[in-house]
């Protein structure tokens, strides 16, 4: 049968009733090509979709797990790292522009800091350990001299009134020696952890240099040195400085200068030069100078360019450890220039200021 472009076919079925009538059923069914094609496209398409879903799927899990998955991954495996002391690997997250980017700086930023930081420690350690090495050893060499002088008295060896005043002598410097290498190594202490205060005010300059000259011609113990300084012409020269402090820093450097002077007469001079922002301010001497390779290291704690000088010199290695650390403090710079057998230069810088310029106190 055909009902426009739509083919039918009719079967006729014959059945019964609940009352026992006799009933017949007519059933038509769609016979045009589409209808005859649809039982096999509707398993293709159905095939087809769940291929696309499993390809969709494999996807999508593929893009979350390189833009979740894997930074997470990364992350644990970098404070797995971290946890164990391992320190030393880079987290490549940073150049992400995303969250984990971010993240990932951050987290790098903090492993970057923590290992400079357990570097810093370790390096406090290490000088915590030399330092009390080189204490030990400083302070032994005087102990031993007293106990020398002592076990003389006591033993009748200074039975002389000239001995026994040469012992007392002995002793009486040995204690000294012992008591200033006491100070400068609280003072440089104190100085490497920040804790002395600094009384900054605008003082002139020159004034302040020839008191100083003058202080260290007075000194019985500088007899037989020459001191000189010739301050320049101009106008008068302010900086900014803590007086007490810089006092100790010409102090430390006149008598690293004393030990290694070595001609028939001992020159110490003093000279400044004046810059627009700074002034510089130099000690020379005709002493017997340090060796080149020595040179970069005299600033360094309980450094002697002569080892050998140690038990004469009494001095306690910290001397321009202790310059260093003040003129930092002031702002300023410290060098040393020398040539072997002619004598040592140490110049230091410090800022100019105005005359009315004061400054409060760090603490």
């Amino acid at each position: 049968m055909r009902s426009g472009d739509i083919q039918y076919s009719v079967a006729r079925q014959q059945g019964a009733l609940a009352d026992g009538s006799r009933v017949t059923v007519y059933l038509l069914a769609d016979m045009s090509p589409m209808a005859r094609l649809v039982p096999k496209i509707v398993p293709v398409a159905a095939a087809t979709l769940l291929l696309i879903l499993v390809i969709t799927n494999g996807v999508l899990t593929l893009i979350v797990s390189r833009s979740f998955i894997r930074p997470l991954y990364a992350l644990k495996r970098a404070a797995e790292r971290i946890k164990d002391g391992d320190l030393g690997q880079e987290l490549r997250l940073a150049s992400r522009n995303d969250e984990f980017g971010e993240l990932g700086g951050a987290f790098e930023e903090m492993r970057v800091r923590l290992k400079h930081s357990i570097g810093l420690q370790l390096q406090y350690e290490e000088n915590r350990k030399e330092l009390l090495s080189s204490i030990s050893h400083d302070l032994k060499t005087p102990i031993t001299a007293i106990k020398g002088c002592v076990e003389g008295i006591m033993d009748g060896i200074a039975d002389t009134p000239e001995k026994r005043e040469k012992y007392m002598r002995m002793i009486y410097k040995k204690a000294t020696d012992m008591d200033r290498q006491i100070d400068e190594l609280f003072l440089f202490s104190k100085l490497d952890l920040g804790r002395v205060p600094f009384h900054f005010e605008a003082m002139e300059l020159v004034s302040f240099l020839l008191e100083h000259v003058e202080e260290l011609r007075l000194q019985p113990n500088n007899a037989g040195i020459e001191f000189s300084f010739a301050p320049p012409g101009g106008e008068r020269t302010y900086v900014r400085g803590d007086r007490e402090k810089l006092h100790r820093v010409l102090q430390n450097i006149v008598d690293n200068s004393i030990k290694y002077l070595d001609k028939p007469v001992g020159r110490i001079g003093f000279e400044l030069t004046v810059a627009p922002h700074e002034v510089i301010v130099r000690v020379r001497d005709n002493g017997a100078g340090i060796a080149p390779e020595a040179l970069p290291f005299i600033f360094e704690r309980f450094y002697r360019a002569d080892p050998s000088r140690t038990d004469s010199g009494g001095g306690s290695g910290l001397g321009l450890a202790i310059v260093t650390q003040i003129i930092r403090e002031h702002g300023g710079r410290v060098w040393a220039e020398s040539m072997a057998g002619e004598g040592t230069v140490i110049a230091l810088t410090l800022p100019r200021t105005a005359p009315a310029n004061t400054e409060g106190g760090r603490t």
